[in-house]
């Protein structure tokens, strides 16, 4: 799980980076740097996870992706198409919303897996 966890946090923080020239570029990065935090706890330190806060804030975090992912939602017909996402902007930013809540369900998924096998 490790590997995975590495390449997820360093997915987010190559989507932190190209955000660098977007005129809401700091917002983008503070969304998508929650997601690479909890990616590198799980990948170096993955007993934080099973700690109480974090098993009180990471649920919130993921609740808080599904909440911007419903309110990000390209409106876009045919939204996944590449011809429609390269050139509108809320389609990429809807889409960014799913991949941050992929990634913050798969850390908590697998904190949930390393837990049980720890009991």
């Amino acid at each position: 799980m490790r590997y995975l966890h590495i390449s997820l946090c360093l997915l987010m923080l190559l989507f932190i980076v190209v955000q660098y020239n977007d005129p809401d570029g700091l917002f983008w990065m503070v969304i998508y740097s929650v997601p690479a935090i909890w990616a590198a706890i799980a990948a170096f330190r993955p007993q934080l996870r099973l700690n109480p806060a974090a098993r009180i804030i990471l649920p919130v975090c993921i609740l808080a992706a599904i909440g911007g992912m419903i309110y990000y939602w390209p409106k876009t017909e045919g939204w996944w198409r590449s011809e429609v996402w390269w050139e509108v902007e809320t389609a990429r930013e809807g889409m960014g919303m799913m991949i941050v809540a992929i990634v913050l369900l798969v850390v908590w998924s697998t904190a949930r897996s390393d837990n049980t096998r720890e009991t």
